[in-house]
């Protein structure tokens, strides 16, 4: 069922007298908007895509050493650009 129709289901049992509508909700209650987040400002994200395997090994190295993917990330980028010669750019990396 398409979620507007799901929704005018709700409305239309409210007005026989079923169950109440669910009232909206106020902006100061409603999540975030994606990419909003406070800890992402001022950043940009990088993606790539990669077999599963990859996946799975940096989620379980970041579980193993109690830190994130991102983090794990960010380190793995650092050491490229030394390799590479450029400057480390990966402090404040959240």
């Amino acid at each position: 069922m398409a979620k507007g129709n799901a929704l005018q289901a709700v409305l239309d049992r409210a007005k026989v007298g079923g169950e109440p509508a669910p009232a909206p909700a106020s902006p100061a209650e409603a999540p975030p908007a994606r990419g909003t987040q406070g800890g992402r400002q001022g950043t940009k994200l990088i993606g790539g895509h990669f077999p599963p395997e990859i996946s799975t090994q940096l989620r379980i190295l970041a579980a193993e050493e109690e830190t994130t993917v991102q983090r794990l990330l960010a380190e793995a980028l650092d050491d490229l650009f030394v390799k590479k010669g450029r400057n480390r750019v990966g402090r404040g990396v959240v």
